[in-house]
């Protein structure tokens, strides 16, 4: 009898069991797919963005199909963090993988409060902080796209976590490498990379866009080239881990970002498309080795 291919990754503070990991934002709170996936055969998972108060995000239409990827303006939607404290994280403690909250909010302080509450839950492994959605009033990107700013809450947030602390970076910038060195610089244990690109995709009647404004977070297959040359500067660019994000679809798509250098990966979009896919993916990268 072969012996069972040890996947698992220490990185950050963090040991998983296999390097990848179900993206924020594609994945809800990882409950709402325990009934048709075992959630134990995930490195970890990342919760959706969890803020301050709960948000209803934004009015519909919130998605588009693009011909090599989607477009998204959901608005960061969640439960807010009490909420999930009390009704989502204890449920989550019965499975064996590293359970990663997502926090966002509009200021430093809405930030380091969340991540407060937090530090006084059990169940989780991390914090991401989302310096990088493109589709929310204020915070996300406006941090993300400051290199000053992305410090401020970077250090403000350190000083109050004990957990691993990863910063989510935007790739809707000049160069990458500032961003990521400044994480580093101002205290996050690892980087991820990348969030979704800004992106327009009208319909063809003018008058009926396929979002409001016509544009969202464009995420899928076609930015995974992009996401990978991102992914390989950060990289160069720092001495803390980075995990790669950005049109996996195929237990190749992963392997190619650990081959720049990553240490894991986040799949994201595939999750809407095909609900066992992160799972699927992690057993295909195990086949390549």
């Amino acid at each position: 009898m072969s012996e069972r291919l040890d996947m698992s990754v220490e990185f950050a503070g963090l040991r998983l069991k296999n390097p990848v990991i179900a993206a924020s934002g594609t994945f809800g709170y990882g409950l709402e797919w325990e009934s048709i996936l075992d959630l134990n055969e995930l490195g970890g998972l990342v919760t959706k963005g969890l803020s301050r108060e709960p948000m209803a995000g934004n009015p519909p239409p919130r998605l588009a199909v693009t011909p090599t990827g989607m477009l998204n303006f959901i608005g960061l939607q969640n439960v807010g963090v009490d909420a999930f404290i009390r009704d989502k994280l204890p449920r989550l403690a019965r499975f064996r993988t590293a359970v990663i909250a997502n926090v966002f909010g509009k200021s430093v302080e809405d930030y380091v409060e969340v991540v407060r509450r937090l530090e006084d839950a059990e169940g989780l492994a991390a914090y991401e902080l989302n310096l990088s959605s493109p589709n929310s009033k204020g915070g996300g990107m406006v941090f993300g796209s400051d290199v000053q700013l992305l410090g401020e809450v970077t250090a403000a947030v350190r000083k109050v976590c004990q957990r691993p602390l990863l910063v989510k970076l935007t790739p809707n910038v000049a160069d990458i490498a500032p961003f990521a060195q400044a994480a580093e610089a101002a205290g996050a244990d690892a980087i991820s990379l990348v969030n979704t690109f800004v992106g327009s995709h009208p319909e063809r009647d003018a008058a009926r866009p396929a979002l409001p404004g016509g544009v969202g977070g464009l995420s899928g297959p076609v930015i995974h080239a992009e996401a990978l040359r991102l992914v390989d500067r950060a990289v160069r660019s720092v001495r803390i881990p980075v995990i790669g994000i950005g049109g996996i679809l195929c237990g190749a798509d992963a392997a190619s970002f650990l081959r720049a250098g990553a240490v894991a990966v986040q799949v994201g979009t595939a999750n809407f498309y095909d609900p066992l896919a992160a799972a699927r993916i992690a057993r295909e990268l195990a086949q390549l080795h």
